[in-house]
């Protein structure tokens, strides 16, 4: 019964709360309730309304509850405007009296520490007066009816008909009051849109006709396409980067113009582009690089004797001392003496050179006389040192827990642009037990490394491979590093070593990874319980215990990441990303001797791995996006691996990565159904590793308020083993079995979006659960009034920082 009130009490305050969407409105004020569009058919009905000014505080459904305003009317209560301003007076009184010690003693430090604190609290009360208190910045204020800004709408609207062709288009605006609300409806009529019959192009340029030709087939206006102004600004842009890249230094699009003539009897537009003469010339001039200069400034503008200067490759260098080696750098210059000016180059240039991370800024400028272009490289080093200590928070699998990192960069390590990096990170972390069910325990972590990067491909070392890939930021990694991991049921160290090949493509669409050297020293010490449990599964057949065991493990492997028009970064536009890896673990076997392994006890292991992970994302609107994922994973050992592979090579199923109605680690392998426990329900203390991963996860985000937005989610997949396995029946992978084994999850989320950070809350519910017996895996209807979680352990809440995709 008082699981009732409790619901009660919560269902009354929704109501109360939604009759405050319009108590204390004014006279003549008009809460804005719903808006609607009609009457769009050709054009894109979303991008219209992202036009609309005022649209509706984002509200429950059925509750009529809006969040966003229930917070500000918080903030609001305690909030005094007139307050603020006077205390932003006083503080700006004793500002100005702390500007006066100053002038007096301008030795005494804490007179500084005073200004700059005095200084930041203006900050924080100018923030309160503009915009409000912390509680009125993350909600939002109930959206009052404005028939200017409704006015405004509607032209917007008429303005983007006309751009995309509508040029007969009409809008019209209706509302209607009621009960203190305003309902607006935009009526669109859109008329029949124009289509280009023809283009051509007037220029008295016979070298520019020329270039345009050579391009034509590029071209973003076409006969029998429907006029669209962004079209014309595309193209515009487009043909200055043409003219750019072909010497055209001083070109720019402000010379393009575009006349367009309309037919309003056949609803047909000619379009001429036209490309304008310059004032001080009868023709615009092409520009060729007579010479190139790179300079380097000292760390910290001290005019130095030692400064250098010689030539290389056709390139002045310019030296405060002779420490960086001309050849990388040469390799990462695009330009050359005596080619046309071409800005695609300068751009590359510019980015090639910031990606060694040695500068602290790369600025280009340019000196022209007649028809050559001298190109000035100014640059000057960062720090040669940096130290970074952090301290926070992290979350792997369930709860945060505290870490410490340190990292140290030394920059030109040996005079060719090496970067030195050591770092340590000690941390602690709450993690779900692989033997316990339910619990969360905690993990001490400790890793310590040494690496050197080079801005070059070590093999082959020579100039030809410099020039041959330096627009491609080649790196060669070489680590050294130790990593130490206590869980409740074991303590693991490991020393590794990493040798690998890092390049990308100019706009980093595809980034390549070859590791052609990964070997670690595995020793472990497992918990007596555990190591129990690993004895009683290999009596049953079963070697997991040999993934525990000290050993050596080694591995080549490559990586291939295809990134979409820049997956990861909020936009607004669609993007994806392919993340394709394949691994061989055991080559290195072939080139050592396996008796000093053995002689020992290190165990050692042959195994393939690949993985493929297809992310997509797809804008709805302005406040709603759709983004899914698919993921497929083989990990397959073989030879002397006994079937058995390292235990950091296994798939692993559910978390809040992962299907996120299942704890971390406890989903599958197939139908295995786990042990019951005394209350009947499954016994999920025992990770499960598998050697065959597929997720396909969906997931509907939409911003509700302030900071927070909305999340639902459907996940689906599981892992399986390759061959069967004794102690857990139905883990093995069978085709005609396959759908049937797939675990379903649906669920809803809430996430703190502050640009920087992500915090999410997810809450996932079991639908479908393929360990129960068929005819019986469909759980989802155990959901009830009474029962809103489900039976025991059905729900499972994940805490994570960032999108789980």
């Amino acid at each position: 019964m008082n699981k009732f009130k409790y619901i009660n009490f919560l269902l009354a305050l929704l109501l109360l709360s939604s009759c405050s969407l319009t108590k204390g409105l004014k006279e003549g004020e008009h809460l804005v309730y719903e808006v609607e569009v009609t009457g769009v058919e050709q054009n894109n009905e979303d991008d219209i309304k992202e036009l609309i000014t005022q649209t509706p505080n984002t509200r429950v459904p059925l509750f009529n509850f809006s969040p966003g305003v229930f917070i500000y009317n918080l903030g609001k209560i305690g909030y005094d405007s007139l307050r603020l301003a006077q205390k932003k007076d006083e503080i700006q009184n004793q500002l100005q009296e702390v500007q006066a010690k100053l002038e007096e003693d301008p030795q005494k430090n804490k007179w500084y520490r005073k200004f700059n604190r005095l200084n930041s609290r203006i900050e924080g009360l100018n923030k309160k007066l503009e915009y409000g208190n912390w509680f009125m910045r993350t909600g939002n204020p109930n959206v009052i009816y404005d028939s200017v800004k409704t006015y405004q709408s509607q032209e917007q609207i008429q303005f983007y008909l006309e751009n995309h062709g509508n040029f007969d288009a009409k809008v019209t605006t209706e509302v209607n009051k009621k009960n203190k609300k305003a309902f607006i409806t935009y009526n669109v009529s859109e008329g029949t849109p124009y289509v280009i019959d023809s283009i051509f192009t007037r220029s008295g340029d016979e070298n520019i006709y020329k270039l345009l030709g050579q391009h034509q087939e590029n071209r973003l206006i076409r006969e029998g396409h429907i006029y669209n102004q962004n079209n014309l600004r595309k193209e515009r842009q487009r043909v200055e980067d043409i003219l750019k890249n072909n010497g055209y230094y001083t070109f720019s699009k402000s010379y393009i113009a575009y006349n367009v003539y309309k037919d309003t009897l056949e609803n047909k537009v000619t379009v001429e582009q036209v490309i304008r003469k310059p004032t001080y010339a009868e023709n615009h001039k092409v520009y060729t690089v007579d010479s190139i200069l790179f300079s380097i400034d000292s760390p910290n503008d001290l005019i130095l004797d030692e400064e250098v200067k010689f030539q290389h490759e056709g390139i002045t260098f310019q030296m405060y001392r002779d420490r960086y080696s001309e050849k990388i750098l040469d390799s990462r210059i695009f330009l050359k003496k005596g080619a046309l000016y071409n800005r695609s180059e300068v751009l590359e240039t510019q980015r090639q050179l910031a990606n060694l991370d040695i500068f602290r800024f790369v600025n280009i400028a340019f000196d022209t006389l007649g028809n050559s272009i001298t190109a000035k490289i100014f640059t000057k080093p960062n720090e040669k040192y940096q130290i970074t200590n952090q301290l926070g928070a992290s979350i792997t699998e369930q709860l945060p827990g505290p870490f410490f990192s340190h990292s140290l960069r030394n920059r030109n390590l040996f005079r060719g642009l090496e970067i030195f990096e050591f770092n340590f990170r000690a941390g602690l972390e709450g993690v779900a037990s692989a033997t316990t069910e339910g619990g969360v325990y905690r993990s001490r972590e400790l890793s310590t490394s040494a690496s050197i990067l080079f801005p070059q491909f070590l093999f082959p070392f020579n100039d030809w491979a410099l020039k041959a890939f330096g627009r491609y930021n080649p790196r060669t990694r070489t680590l050294l590093g130790y990593n130490y991991v206590n869980r409740p049921e074991y303590a693991r160290e490991s020393f590794n070593t990493i040798f690998a090949y890092n390049w990308a493509t100019s706009n980093q669409r595809h980034q390549f990874t070859v590791s052609w050297l990964d070997a670690n020293f595995i020793r472990s010490n497992l918990d007596p319980a555990f190591e129990d449990r690993l004895l009683e599964l290999q009596s049953l057949g079963n070697n997991l215990i040999n993934s525990f065991e000290s050993s050596y493990v080694s591995s080549i492997s490559g990586q291939v990441i295809i990134n979409f028009n820049e997956y990861g970064i909020y936009q607004r536009d669609r993007a994806s990303l392919w993340r394709l890896f394949l691994e061989g673990g055991g080559t290195m076997l072939n080139f050592i001797n396996t008796e000093f392994l053995e002689a020992r006890s290190l165990s050692h292991f042959q195994f393939l791995k690949f993985q493929s992970d297809f992310r997509r994302y797809l804008p709805i609107n302005r406040k709603s996006t759709f983004a899914y994922r698919l993921n497929f994973g083989l990990a397959y050992p073989y030879g002397i691996s006994e079937g058995v592979l390292p235990y950091e090579k296994y798939y692993f199923a559910g978390g809040s990565t992962s299907i996120r109605a299942w704890q971390p680690r406890r989903l599958g392998p197939g139908s295995y159904t786990p042990e019951i426990t005394s209350d009947g329900s499954f016994d999920y203390r025992f990770e499960q590793p598998g050697n065959i991963l597929f997720e396909a996860m969906l997931e509907y985000r939409r911003k509700l308020f302030g900071y927070f937005d909305g999340a639902f989610f459907i996940d689906a997949g599981n892992i399986w083993t390759i061959k069967k396995d004794p102690t857990r029946e139905g883990a093995q992978i069978q085709p005609e079995s396959f759908i049937q084994d797939i675990a379903i999850g649906t669920g809803i989320g809430l996430r703190m979006d502050f640009d920087f950070l992500v915090l999410r809350l997810d809450m996932g519910i079991k639908a479908i659960d393929p360990a129960r017996p068929l005819g019986e895996r469909f759980i989802l209807d155990n959901l009830s009034f009474q029962n809103p979680l489900g039976e025991k352990g059905q729900t499972v809440f994940n805490i994570g920082i960032g999108y789980p995709f």
